[in-house]
């Protein structure tokens, strides 16, 4: 059975650490929304919309990567996006209003288009063939690290020292980052020129299409609730910062066990079974968490289920587009894939920002639940347009 080298791991380990870096300065204003606010004397929901901006960017820049960019060498593109991402924290840091904000959230969305989606196919791409599902599930620890660690760190740094001096921390440990990226992963794996009827094509597949809502619709439940986590716990559970740092680590910690768990799992486990455990648990767990006394401790329990059931689901999800996918449609495939990821982003998190102000925490768990059930839909339809074309392919190379 193939093994995964030391140099391979160290590899790995170098892009796990790019996506930590990526995810890390992506993610971080929901949990420094406050600190934003009030730097640039913002409201939560203009705030919560800088997330969105950088959602919906990433969603339109990670396709056209590779269409533009895709026939480069899959290092040269994480090297690139690592550089624009690390350009636009330090822009972010040095915005003197709302407007440049957004500019350089644009520019932090189009480096990420770079990053995200090439990560995934070069880690897979580094090992044996029976090694690609641990492989990925190495390279995405750098996400529920940085639920773990970077998230609540970032929280921290803001509500201690400013959100302009957390977005200079993110720009240079981008920079760092890159040059572990150049001194350890070998720049082996080439790209593939796309054209936008090639992406078309994919699009109006079935069993593509409904496979990326899948994805679309877990991360528009999962961020309409979590992008306002900083207010709903000021709001609901009477709590201040140090409570909003208590509770993202506690998502950390469950997201990473979440990880570990599902990358061995993978081994014994199908994406399609993975990804209903993940999704029917966190609906449940919204629901408790509707229902319990709202008292913070109740709440932290809560979150560790929670935390658990989404991590559960990107590896998952990352897993089955590769399995759905051809060689040739791969790297368009896993980028159409973090595309509809950052577009559910955007979308749920401007969604929260329209709902919170209007129904409260309530209305944040409803459309929560609202969208992970079009998320189980979405598989069963996505599972109906996979057969079909399975049978095919083994009728045409099996006989």
């Amino acid at each position: 059975m193939a093994t995964i080298t030391t140099s391979q791991r160290r590899a790995l380990r170098a892009l796990s650490i790019a996506y930590f870096v990526q995810a890390t300065g992506a993610l971080s204003v929901a949990g420094s929304l406050p600190a934003i606010s009030a730097t640039w004397q913002l409201t939560d929901a203009q705030s919560a919309r800088l997330l969105s901006i950088f959602g919906l960017t990433f969603a339109l820049a990670a396709p056209l990567v590779q269409v533009l960019f895709g026939h480069l060498r899959r290092r040269q593109l994480v090297l690139a996006g690592i550089g624009l991402f690390g350009l636009g924290a330090f822009a972010f840091a040095l915005s003197p209003a709302y407007g440049a904000l957004v500019a350089s959230r644009i520019l932090m969305g189009v480096g990420a288009g770079f990053i995200g989606p090439v990560l995934v196919a070069l880690g897979s791409e580094l090992v044996h063939e029976q090694q690609r599902g641990r492989a990925i599930g190495m390279v995405l620890l750098g996400v529920s690290m940085a639920s773990l660690a970077g998230i609540p760190l970032a929280a921290w740094v803001a509500s201690l020292w400013g959100a302009k001096t957390l977005f200079a921390l993110v720009g240079l440990v981008s920079l760092l980052s890159g040059l572990n990226v150049l001194l350890t992963v070998p720049d082996k794996s080439a790209g593939s020129r796309i054209r936008l009827s090639e992406m078309a094509g994919v699009l109006s597949e079935g069993k593509y299409l409904t496979a990326f809502l899948v994805v679309f619709f877990i991360t528009s439940g999962v961020y309409s609730f979590y992008s306002f986590i900083a207010p709903l716990i000021r709001d609901t559970y009477a709590g201040g910062t140090h409570a909003v740092s208590a509770a993202l680590a506690v998502l950390g910690i469950a997201g990473v066990l979440g990880n570990l768990w599902v990358t061995r799992a993978a081994a014994r486990f199908s994406a399609e079974k993975l990804l209903m455990s993940g999704m029917t648990l966190l609906i449940l767990d919204t629901v408790l968490i509707v229902l319990l006394p709202k008292t913070l401790g109740l709440l932290l329990t809560a979150l560790v289920f929670w935390a658990f059931a989404t991590d559960l689901l990107w590896p998952s999800q990352q897993r089955r587009i590769v399995e759905l996918s051809s060689v040739r449609h791969r790297g368009i495939a896993l980028a159409l894939t973090s595309a509809f990821m950052f577009g559910g982003i955007g979308f749920g998190s401007a969604v929260a920002s329209w709902i919170y102000p209007l129904t409260g925490f309530y209305g944040l768990a409803g459309i929560s639940v609202a969208f992970i059930v079009l998320a189980l839909l979405s598989l069963r339809l996505s599972e109906k347009f996979r057969k079909p074309a399975a049978i095919a392919e083994f009728c045409k190379h099996g006989v």
